[in-house]
């Protein structure tokens, strides 16, 4: 940051004056450079800095102490927004109306003291115009006083309430990536928005299109070094964009090509681990602090207007800082729920079904949680003699993506997958390259032998000769006598007819029924349909 006497070489003559005259000061140089140097020394001594402070109002030595708490600097509109604003008028109308007298906000009162100037500074969303106190002035300041403190955790404790229902952490989302995977893999119509983003910038989707390789190393990993390996993924991504997949939001316009959601990520992540550990904290009242504190946390210089962001409900754009919750507080909240998603924090609501109120950081979200499930299998699968196999969520994800590639999928339950094996599904995998023997080695291996003989000789049977039966639901034409349907095959209508099953029995093709029942009507037979 600029020091005191460059800070003042960008004002006229006349508010050097008027600095000087709220610090009791008479300047005896008559042109602004001259006087901006004799000011600077002036100011730079700590007795006047103590007597002004002495004399300042409470919200403005709280606006000064809160500009000295971020280290000298802080984003104008944010420090505006918070202490108020400057009246901009030129020179002329300065001196007529001379607003140092009667200040309007404190911003107004530190700006005529030359306590508070601003400029724009580079920063990691680029240049940004911020509120800053020169730099030797804010030494002095530290040493009489004013040093920069310790940041406390923004909100507070959880109340009982808030915290009632927990929901713990799991590493679940090892196994939705290996169904989703394995889903992707087969042709199952399957879509999950976050989980895609996920899988993309850890490399194991590309364009949508699993990458054999990566995500043979990924289900092969233990559970602790596959979960490191997302998080590490998600921490670093550049694209993964946590605004974007806000539910029930829609971002549109050419700024999203300008957002920096790392950026934005890893601010909130230090804040998340300013949070006591153990401890659980509220959400409502994190969220509030932020935009009390930090309200432009994610947006350059400030900007609510640019932003195109569409509520789906109904159309509505949320644009300007009247949406700050529904935009900016509701990612706090997302962020908050992709930390539990990806095993990071706790959760806790007032009540099972309700939003969560509450969250607790095990360890620094940079870690790895020890307290999730061991990183070795110890799960099982289960087979029938009719195919049904069940396979435990704790059993190995690599083991459990092959066996899916075999068979019909069910409805999971909560601990466990189901899979049926099927002809149809033998078929599918045979398209894909697999062999139903590939099926039967794994079923082996990880069994210890324990597959029954039934899906034993099933397997092998349908290896060596394919589907040898088949279920289908038919149309039969059943009359009284064999010459109905002799004459019926010489009739016009005898195309529509198919395998005789017995002389009074004979299958009709489908949607023929009516076509049917016509030429009975014109050999003198009035037909009806048995439902």
């Amino acid at each position: 940051m600029p020091d005191l006497f460059h800070t003042l070489l960008k004002y006229d003559l006349g508010h050097l004056r008027i600095i000087a005259g709220l610090w009791g000061l008479e300047l005896e140089s008559n042109d602004a450079d001259s006087a901006a140097e004799e000011l600077s020394a002036s100011l730079l001594d700590p007795e006047p800095v103590r007597e002004t402070m002495d004399i300042l109002k409470a919200d403005t030595v709280t606006a000064l102490k809160a500009l000295v708490a971020s280290n000298g600097k802080m984003e104008w509109s944010a420090f505006t927004r918070k202490f108020g604003e400057i009246r901009e008028m030129g020179a002329g109308k300065r001196d007529r109306e001379r607003p140092h007298l009667q200040p309007q906000s404190p911003t107004e009162t530190l700006f005529y003291y030359g306590l508070l100037a601003r400029a724009f500074f580079d920063s990691e969303k680029g240049a940004q115009e911020f509120a800053y106190v020169p730099e030797d002035l804010l030494e002095l300041m530290k040493l009489e006083g004013f040093e920069e403190k310790k940041e406390e955790p923004l909100g507070r404790l959880a109340t009982p309430i808030e915290k009632a229902f927990e929901i713990p952490a799991s590493d679940h989302v090892l196994d939705d990536a290996t169904t989703y995977l394995a889903a992707l893999r087969v042709g199952r119509a399957m879509f999950d928005l976050q989980l895609t983003a996920l899988l993309t910038t850890a490399g194991l989707l590309k364009k949508d299109a699993p990458q054999a390789e990566k995500i043979k190393s990924f289900l092969e990993a233990s559970r602790a070094d596959a979960l490191k390996f997302l998080i590490e993924a998600w921490q670093s991504s550049k694209t993964f964009d946590e605004l974007r997949l806000i539910p029930n939001l829609t971002c549109e316009g050419e700024w999203l090509r300008q957002n920096q959601p790392q950026i934005t990520r890893e601010f909130l992540m230090d804040l998340a681990n300013s949070i006591p550990e153990n401890k659980w904290w509220s959400i409502p009242a994190f969220v509030r602090a932020i935009k009390e504190k930090f309200p432009d946390f994610q947006r350059p210089a400030g900007d609510y207007d640019s932003w195109f962001i569409k509520r789906e409900s109904d159309g509505q754009y949320l644009r300007g800082f009247a949406y700050w919750d529904q935009v900016d507080g509701a990612l706090v909240k997302h962020f908050i729920h992709t930390l539990h998603w990806l095993g990071m924090v706790d959760l806790a609501s007032p009540e099972k079904g309700k939003d969560a109120t509450a969250f607790r950081v095990k360890s620094k979200v940079e870690g790895q949680r020890s307290d999730l499930r061991p990183s070795t299998f110890d799960g099982k699968i289960a087979i029938s003699s009719s195919g049904k196999i069940t396979v435990s969520q704790t059993f190995s994800r690599a083991v459990r993506y092959q066996i899916s590639r075999f068979c019909e999928w069910e409805d999971a339950k909560s601990d466990e997958y189901q899979y049926q094996v099927t002809a149809h599904s033998l078929a599918h995998a045979k398209e894909q390259g697999l062999q139903a023997a590939q099926l039967l080695t794994l079923l082996v291996k990880y069994t210890n032998s324990a597959v029954p003989p039934a899906l034993v000789k099933a397997l092998k049977q349908w290896e060596a000769h394919g589907t040898e039966a088949r279920v289908k639901n038919l149309l039969v034409l059943r009359v009284t006598k064999p010459e109905i349907v002799d004459e019926l095959r010489k009739s016009k209508a005898g195309k529509f007819l198919g395998e005789i099953l017995s002389p009074t029995a004979v299958i009709i093709k489908s949607g023929a029924e009516a076509k049917i029942l016509a030429a009975l009507a014109e050999l003198g037979l009035l037909a009806e349909i048995e439902t």
